[in-house]
């Protein structure tokens, strides 16, 4: 380049400068990812608890790149990413499903979003085991990461029944909840 134009006279021709090219690949940086299939309440979770305002559908995919917001809880603040949904295949990229996962590399937990109430017509016992299995085929540290349960949608009939069922299986603590109506959020 050339020594510029600093007084606003007549530019210095330079010397040819470098050319680069460069593919850069930008990483969400948040402390907390949703995660689980479409349609389970991951943005009306995110919009329910902090300042993000996503896009909320009852169709699938209506998230296509994560959303990012702010939490101010009592005297904590942290940024919680809204991972689009993942489905099985996700860790092979069906469904841009391993471009999405790269984004919860760099979070400490992972909030497993579940909706229990079957309305879908998909069994929480095995969505959760579906999502687990394509954290581990993605990436075991990823798959390693602390993990809450949320038992989404238990506003809705079938919820409590499949609630019971699911402790009984997976033996792990679910936090029962729902996004819609802001209840169990705290």
């Amino acid at each position: 380049g050339g020594l510029g134009n600093r007084h606003h006279k007549e530019p210095a021709l330079g010397e040819p400068g470098e050319e680069k090219e460069l593919l850069l690949d930008l990483k969400l940086i948040a402390q907390i990812g949703v995660i689980g299939f479409p349609n389970v309440g991951k943005s009306t979770l995110i919009s329910s608890i902090s300042n993000a305002h996503p896009k909320i559908a009852a169709y699938p995919f209506t998230t296509k790149s994560p959303v990012l917001g702010a939490v101010n809880f009592e005297d904590k603040n942290f940024v919680v990413a809204d991972i689009p949904g993942l489905i099985k295949g996700s860790s092979e990229g069906k469904g841009l499903g391993d471009k999405f996962l790269r984004h919860i590399e760099r979070t400490k937990i992972l909030i497993h979003l579940i909706d229990m109430s079957g309305f879908e017509g998909r069994d929480p016992i095995e969505d959760y085991k579906t999502i687990n299995r394509e954290l581990k085929n993605y990436s075991k540290e990823v798959a390693k990461k602390p993990q809450i349960i949320a038992a989404n949608k238990m506003d809705l009939e079938a919820a409590g029944d499949n609630l019971a069922r699911f402790k009984k299986v997976i033996k792990k603590k679910a936090y029962p909840i729902s996004a819609l109506k802001k209840e169990g959020l705290e």
